[in-house]
């Protein structure tokens, strides 16, 4: 039973969500025009506390959503949480990027807004936009159990195609889920977005069980390393415009 802030900044959403004993109180959001997220974050954090007349010293913990996901998005939500509970003396929780979006799909299911056929059998694949053709991915059943590793798959016409022989029920979401929409014509597809809402109910799981991580040497699953992009200028070897 806690009060805990929940933070996902791992996509173009930045997204933080206050809850007490594992209900939503309080959700600020941007709407995934832009990646503002430094600027934004810690404003939406104010704002959910204030909204609730609360101070940030009442939380029992801050949770956030651990990756994989943007490079620079996943460092600027965790180190604005591993802040907090340096500063505030109280325990960090991480959650799984990809299982907290895949959350947010069955909370949807079970509210009638997403659709799924077959829930006994079905299999879920959340995905996180990476670079070109590439997904950040992971499968879970309906349970939220991982049926294998989290990695960064590149989408062809034969992706899961383990899954559909089988017979599955395969269930696509998240910003990814766009690069194969035209791949996949046998899967079922979701408007399900990434936030910190999806993160509640596992962030008050693991502050019962006293899953916390180390606050000092804590680090996202960047899953793949920072590569940084080039201006088309410097990629011609043209001078910088002054």
């Amino acid at each position: 039973m806690a009060l805990i802030l929940s933070i996902e900044t791992g996509t173009e959403i930045c997204s933080v969500a206050l809850a007490k004993d594992g209900e939503m109180i309080s959700l600020r959001e941007s709407g995934g025009e832009g990646r503002a997220h430094a600027n934004n974050l810690g404003v939406y954090i104010d704002e959910v506390l204030r909204e609730n007349d609360m101070d940030a010293d009442e939380l029992d913990a801050v949770a956030v959503g651990g990756g994989p996901g943007s490079y620079t998005g996943l460092r600027i939500g965790v180190s604005t949480a591993k802040g907090m509970c340096y500063a505030l003396g109280m325990p960090l929780i991480a959650v799984d990027s990809l299982k907290a979006l895949a959350n947010i799909a069955m909370e949807e299911y079970e509210a009638g807004i997403v659709d799924i056929e077959h829930p006994q059998t079905a299999v879920l694949a959340p995905m996180i936009d990476a670079r070109r053709m590439e997904v950040y991915t992971r499968l879970f059943d309906t349970a939220l159990n991982p049926l294998g590793e989290t990695s960064a798959h590149i989408l062809t016409p034969e992706s899961f195609a383990d899954i559909f022989a089988a017979g599955h029920e395969l269930l696509v979401f998240g910003n990814g889920a766009r690069k194969c929409a035209d791949l996949l014509p046998q899967a079922r597809f979701a408007r399900v977005t990434s936030s910190a809402r999806g993160l509640v109910t596992l962030a008050e799981a693991a502050f019962n069980a006293g899953d916390f991580v180390d606050t000092a040497y804590y680090e996202p699953y960047y899953l793949k390393d920072f590569v940084a992009t080039r201006s088309k200028r410097d990629a011609l070897g043209l001078p910088n415009a002054k």
